[in-house]
């Protein structure tokens, strides 16, 4: 199947159809529901107070019922108004404020406790607009969400990457930012419960939580951060070795095919010369 940010942008893609379906269908609200619980697990937030969570991505207000039943209060941002009507007629507990992540979060400085988001985060790394660039979206994003932040708060992103440079471009960027954390990935050797989670922190010394199903963990780490070096390095070993007899006459064609003067090809083509280094 397609993803979805490949058919349409999110606001468009989420429209009253796929709005209604989204938020009536028993076996996504209950994979919605679980991911939340996770990510306000992973919040690590205090339990003998309650907080303010910014939720990024709200939807119907899914999350937000998560949030609520765990003590704390919300106001959640998305993009979509089909999604935000449907939250509104289930009257949920938190304040709704329609907006693009892209365009950076309209809050007061230190307003929140903690951010999560469910599903959102990787629509940011496509672009829908000729005049989007998605590191510029991603930066602005990361840079504001940190300004409206607590000084010891953290935000946790569920998001499904569609490969390591998504990855290694949202990282880059929430570091870039200013926050400092790195990935969890829960279940990391199945294919079904797989599920990544970006842990991200504002201040102090605190140890990156293990991913469940964490046999594995490291490996799993280390292959999302050296996938792209390994995959330039399997590209440079299908070329042939630069100043080697096929690389010398590959570059002699491709300069025929642009009509320049090439000498022509004999048995001493690329032979090294005695005295030459």
């Amino acid at each position: 199947m397609s993803r979805p940010e490949h058919l349409a942008p999110p606001d468009i893609f989420y429209n009253d159809d796929e709005a209604k379906k989204y938020s009536n269908n028993t076996r996504i609200i209950k994979i919605q529901v679980e991911m939340c619980e996770r990510a306000i697990e992973l919040l690590a937030l205090p339990e003998d107070e309650p907080c303010m969570i910014l939720d990024i991505g709200c939807g119907s207000g899914l999350s937000g019922t998560a949030i609520e039943e765990a003590g704390h209060q919300w106001i959640g941002i998305d993009i979509s108004p089909a999604m935000l009507n449907v939250a509104v007629d289930r009257e949920v507990e938190g304040d709704l404020v329609m907006g693009d992540m892209g365009h950076g979060m309209p809050f007061k400085a230190g307003t929140f406790d903690g951010a999560i988001s469910i599903s959102a985060l990787q629509w940011l790394c496509h672009s829908n607009h000729s005049a989007h660039n998605p590191r510029k979206r991603l930066y602005k994003f990361f840079s504001t969400l940190l300004a409206c932040l607590t000084r010891q708060a953290r935000c946790v992103f569920q998001f499904y990457p569609e490969n390591s440079a998504e990855i290694e471009m949202i990282t880059t960027q929430a570091m870039k930012a200013g926050f400092y954390g790195g990935l969890v990935v829960d279940y990391p050797n199945s294919t079904k419960a797989k599920k990544y989670f970006l842990v991200l922190m504002t201040g102090g010394v605190v140890q990156l939580p293990k991913g469940l199903g964490a046999e594995g963990q490291e490996e799993e780490t280390n292959r999302v951060a050296y996938t792209k070096r390994r995959e330039m390095a399997k590209q440079a070993r299908e070329k042939p070795l630069k100043g080697s007899k096929e690389w010398i006459m590959k570059k002699k064609e491709r300069r025929r095919q642009q009509g320049k003067e090439v000498r022509a090809d004999s048995k001493y083509t690329a032979r090294k010369r005695s005295g030459r280094f």
